[in-house]
């Protein structure tokens, strides 16, 4: 989460689908099940994306930003509906294969579309490795990604200024590719926090969360934190993915000190302010 190159390369680049034992993850990627199945946190992966593709010079480059979103996104040649609706945009990218080839192949399929591919594949592949929770995810993803990958990729493409657009998208890749040039280039924030504040944090940890994810949220906090605000948006969603656990959501979260931590959702947005120093 600190490291936006890395993050970058995990999010255009194959994990290995190898799955040694039913708690090996490690082929999901950064991404959990829920995200998969729901679509939502992807808002953190398109910025990350964007940005990256944007400044690959030291002049943005916005449609070539918007472009390696849509090769990202992109459905095979196969999917694009026959009949689209008038004003219903494109779902399939074939042409920008020559552009983006680590991002969508020659048929139309991108980056995402093979990953979640991929994971199913393994998942049944391997059933002698699977959990239960396994198996039931990925066949809800063989049997509704698709259509439903589409559907979300028509709302990406929504402009913020179209008429029929139906209610407020949370997310579209104007909206991203606009905010991706005032953040600028991909940035490695990370850091050591000082050895006693590191110390304070992880002898405040309760007990079935690990030590290294209130230093983690401390860090990012550190790192993001803007001159007007004392609060930072904490993705939830994506801190799951990095930590390879969708249990930081349901489980250690609500778990973390609040004398350290205070945490507030508005609108489905959480927000959240650390204390670094515990007073006695």
């Amino acid at each position: 989460m600190l490291n936006e190159i890395e993050e970058f390369k995990a999010y255009t680049t194959f994990p290995d689908y190898t799955i040694k034992n039913s708690k090996d993850n490690r082929y999901l990627g950064r991404f959990t099940y829920d995200i998969l199945k729901d679509h939502y946190a992807l808002n953190r992966v398109f910025m990350i994306i964007a940005r990256g593709y944007m400044w690959e010079t030291d002049e943005p480059d916005a449609d070539r930003a918007r472009r390696a979103l849509c090769a990202w996104c992109s459905l095979p040649e196969e999917k694009q509906p026959k009949q689209p609706k008038p004003g219903q945009d494109r779902v399939s990218f074939p042409e920008l294969h020559t552009e983006f080839p680590e991002l969508v192949d020659e048929d139309g399929a991108g980056w995402f579309y093979n990953h979640v591919h991929n994971i199913v594949a393994a998942v049944l592949d391997n059933t002698d490795k699977n959990t239960k929770a396994m198996w039931e995810n990925a066949r809800i993803l063989q049997k509704g990604f698709d259509e439903e990958w589409c559907k979300k990729l028509m709302q990406y493409q929504a402009s913020p200024y179209s008429k029929t657009t139906k209610g407020a998208w949370n997310c579209r890749f104007d909206d991203v590719v606009a905010e991706a040039k005032n953040l600028g280039k991909l940035q490695n924030k990370d850091f050591d926090l000082p050895a006693e504040t590191k110390k304070m944090l992880e002898d405040a940890t309760p007990k079935g969360v690990p030590k290294y994810v209130l230093p983690e949220l401390a860090k990012y906090y550190i790192a993001n934190k803007q001159e007007d605000s004392d609060k930072v948006v904490l993705p939830v969603s994506n801190f799951s993915a990095y930590f390879g656990k969708t249990s930081f959501d349901r489980k250690w979260l609500k778990f973390l000190p609040e004398d350290i931590i205070v945490r507030e959702e508005y609108a489905g947005v959480c927000r959240y302010k650390m204390f670094l120093q515990r007073h006695p």
